[in-house]
């Protein structure tokens, strides 16, 4: 390298060409509802989580959950547990965690997910723990 313009160049070529993917979740991504109840949560037909919670109805998008409490909502991860399966080829870990989730206001949820990897654990758990908030006296 006779001067250090080229010093900027990987293998492939000058790397300010390839286009590079940013890590991370996009906060500001808008919520599309799926289900019947998530879309009458969106259009305001349904004001308070005791209305949900008067007729039973299941809550199976964690958006629900986080357009009625939102800001107010904490989480704690109570424990995360290395657990083991013994296969003929050895052994496979997996580790186990358990979240609880609550607006300090009469709601709480718990929830409890397996995964390889501790962060996608608390990841899914966080999740699942919303789905399961229910109110507490």
């Amino acid at each position: 390298m006779a001067d250090d313009a080229g010093a900027a160049e990987g293998p492939r070529g000058p790397e300010a060409e390839r286009p590079r993917a940013h890590g991370g979740k996009a906060e500001n991504k808008e919520w599309i509802p799926v289900t019947k109840l998530g879309r009458l949560v969106k259009d305001m037909k349904i004001k308070s989580l005791e209305e949900i919670h008067l007729f039973s109805l299941p809550i199976k998008e964690p958006e629900i959950i986080d357009f009625f409490l939102g800001a107010s909502l904490k989480d704690e991860v109570l424990k995360i547990m290395p657990v083991q399966k013994q296969p003929r080829a050895g052994q496979r870990t997996r580790f186990k965690a358990f979240v609880a989730i609550g607006d300090y206001n009469g709601r709480m949820g718990l929830g409890v997910k397996c995964s390889k990897e501790v962060a996608t654990a608390i990841r899914g758990v966080i999740i699942l723990a919303k789905l399961s908030i229910v109110p507490v006296q």
